[in-house]
């Protein structure tokens, strides 16, 4: 019988090396480098974390720019620094999700409704938890009420019940269509699976066993000294006490947007799902699983997804710079942030910045362009 100790083994390590031993052309990998010191000097971006691997070897952590955190003084920013990673949370959310299913509690194919009794009314007992970690399910992206639930300082329990009773904006499996509540829904299925809280359960089964030891969703006050600001639209901090810096909105942990976490952390993250032995996460291929392209067998979905919409669980596929592989995996955040790997060509990033608008697709490519 698995147990929950089964499904907590370390990966790999990258090693330390030189661009060159990571099989980089050094000078085009500079360039790419260049690419956030001009944001920085423009203004465009506060500051920034560019952490790099391939093939097992790790780059030395680049830091660009300035880190500021409320009242506390500017200083440089650091390569161990804390980011609030917004949508990046949601494959790890799949993961807490996943390893409640290999532990024999669920099946990507249970109704939603067996597990959140709630969720009921027309069309909402053919969504499946495949429908949820693949945007398929026909839940909203956000609450329509979204905002005064925030402004109110609401539970997490008061979003579960508004997505329990959200109209659906099309039968499951019609469309692929991007959904952080159909990902609130996943992890509020893997927390009572667990019978245990969503932060408890990724610290316990994915933060601890891979050293991911500044990581969590929510928030930590000892991390105070290196957690770095979003940059906000002027006058939002002075209008509102629910923004991205907020002490409600850092310590609320959305499973589908609140995770905080570092370039160093994310690069172990990624490394899990570059193992040989994928099946070391979470259990029986899991990491298999959540790369695989699920939307392709999602019954009804019409073919133009099919084809230029992919998805496994929670991760997107195929959609990683200008070269990325079909194997390509990735997910990033409005904050800022994107993270991804290619199995093909080895390649790892975790690109990491304050401003949620960083053209970072841009500079994965110019990343890309410097491998040889």
């Amino acid at each position: 019988m698995t147990t929950a100790s089964d499904l907590t083994t370390t990966s790999s390590t990258p090693v330390p090396g030189t661009p060159a031993a990571a099989g980089f052309e050094p000078t085009r990998l500079e360039t790419a480098y260049d690419l956030v010191a001009r944001w920085i000097a423009q203004g465009d971006v506060a500051g920034a974390v560019v952490a790099i691997a391939r093939n097992g070897v790790m780059l030395e952590s680049r830091a660009f720019g300035q880190r500021q955190w409320r009242r506390q003084p500017l200083r440089a920013m650091s390569a161990d620094d804390v980011f609030l990673v917004a949508s990046v949370t949601k494959p790890v959310t799949a993961a807490a999700l996943m390893g409640q299913i290999a532990l024999g509690g669920a099946t990507l194919q249970d109704r939603v409704v067996d597990h959140l009794p709630d969720f009921s009314g027309p069309e909402r007992e053919y969504i499946r938890l495949i429908h949820l970690l693949t945007h398929t399910s026909g839940l909203p992206d956000i609450l329509a009420e979204n905002e005064p639930l925030r402004e109110a300082h609401a539970p997490m329990s008061e979003f579960v019940d508004g997505t329990c009773r959200t109209p659906l904006l099309f039968k499951a499996g019609e469309q692929v269509k991007y959904q952080s509540m159909g990902t609130l829904l996943a992890g509020e299925i893997a927390s009572r699976l667990a019978g245990r809280s969503l932060p408890d359960l990724m610290s316990m089964t994915l933060f601890e066993p891979t050293g991911m030891a500044s990581s969590i969703l929510g928030y930590r006050h000892d991390l105070d000294d290196r957690v770095a600001a979003v940059q906000l639209p002027d006058g939002v901090e002075d209008a509102t006490d629910w923004h991205w810096n907020s002490d409600y909105w850092r310590s609320f942990g959305a499973p589908w947007g609140g995770m905080h976490s570092t370039a160093t952390d994310l690069l172990q993250w990624l490394q899990l799902f570059l193992d040989d032995d994928p099946q070391d996460l979470l259990g029986s291929n899991v990491c298999a699983q959540m790369l695989a392209d699920q939307t392709s067998q999602v019954v009804g979905l019409n073919k133009a997804d099919q084809q230029k919409n992919r998805w496994g669980l929670g991760w997107r596929v195929g959609a990683f710079g200008a070269h990325g592989s079909p194997r390509a995996f990735s997910h990033g955040g409005a904050t800022g942030t994107l993270v991804g790997a290619d199995p093909e060509t080895g390649l790892t990033c975790v690109l990491l910045t304050t401003c949620p608008s960083a053209p970072l697709q841009r500079l994965l490519t110019s990343i890309q362009d410097a491998l040889v």
